[in-house]
C-alpha cells in the first residue's frame, strides 16, 4: 500500500493508504525482538519478503507498507535480488506482534 493524497466529498485533501499492487510473495521471519522505546516494551516481528519484479512494484520504498495475512508490515529496506537484472525484489519489513 502507498500513502497518498486523495480528495473527499467536498474536494478537501485526505491522506489515506491505497493498494499499490497485489502480488505473490515468499515470506521468511527474520527475527522477533523487543524494542524499548519511551519506557514501553513492544514486540516486533522482522520479516523478509521476496516478490517478482514488475513495473507495478519497481518503485516500492520504505514509505510504503505491506499487508500480509491481515497484518501490517512497515518496510525498512528494499533491494533488487539479482543486481541489475530486475528479476525480484527483496523487502525487509517489521510488524508489531500485538
Amino acid at each position: 500500500e502507498r500513502y497518498v493524497e486523495t480528495r473527499g466529498d467536498f474536494n478537501e485533501p485526505i491522506m489515506t493508504w491505497v493498494p499499490l499492487a497485489t502480488v505473490w510473495a515468499s515470506k521468511t521471519d527474520a527475527s522477533a525482538g523487543e524494542s524499548y522505546r519511551a519506557q514501553a516494551v513492544g514486540a516486533e516481528i522482522g520479516s523478509h519478503f521476496r516478490i517478482r519484479y514488475s513495473s507495478q512494484v519497481a518503485d516500492v520504498n520504505p514509505k510504503d507498507r505491506i499487508i500480509y495475512e491481515g497484518r501490517v508490515y512497515n518496510i525498512t529496506a528494499v533491494r533488487e535480488a539479482a543486481e541489475g537484472r530486475r528479476v525480484a525484489l527483496e523487502i525487509d519489513a517489521v510488524a508489531r506482534a500485538d
